[in-house]
């Protein structure tokens, strides 16, 4: 069985999109809404994952402003909602034995962000035997000025790595059409 993975479209995101920074998909979140609903309609689990920083001082900290999550991510009832305090959704939760009690053997990842938790909860998925499928223009992606790399540049080279070895790429059209 296949569920849709939402990983940490929080108010955060949507505070760097409203201020600006550099970044790829700054509407990535009314395409979750519409394959959150698909999916819903269809029966399929809706999963949640967010970004709980443990210092306190963070934007991403319980909390704080950063913490909650964006419209797109709200859960409806009975939907799972995993707290991780790492970058991969699997290291710090128990979303893998959780998926394997439900029979989910299948995840379509959406969120954020594509250079860091998307990258490595891709990645630990797919080395725990889940099949993997990124909905890329799902996904957002923010640059780093300070390393003097673009939104756009991390983001397909992010892409192009898990396309490699670790998922199936698509869009939400397609997923939207199937």
């Amino acid at each position: 069985m296949q569920a849709l993975l939402i990983i940490d479209m929080q108010m955060d995101m949507q505070h760097r999109i409203d201020r600006g920074i550099d970044c790829v998909n700054p509407e990535a979140g009314s395409r979750i809404t519409a394959l959150a609903q698909a999916f819903r309609n269809r029966g399929a689990p809706v999963i949640h994952i967010r970004h709980h920083d443990l210092d306190r001082a963070s934007s991403m900290h319980r909390d704080a402003a950063g913490y909650p999550p964006m419209p797109c991510d709200t859960a409806a009832p009975g939907e799972a909602i995993f707290d991780k305090t790492t970058s991969s959704a699997f290291a710090s939760t128990e979303l893998a034995p959780w998926l394997r009690a439900q029979g989910i053997d299948a995840l379509m990842v959406t969120g954020a962000v594509a250079g860091f938790c998307v990258t490595s909860t891709v990645r630990a998925g797919c080395d725990l035997g889940f099949s993997m499928t990124v909905v890329q223009d799902a996904v957002l992606g923010f640059g780093l000025p300070h390393a003097g790399q673009t939104a756009q540049a991390i983001f397909d080279v992010t892409m192009a790595l898990l396309a490699a070895d670790f998922a199936r790429m698509t869009t939400s059209a397609e997923v939207l059409a199937a």
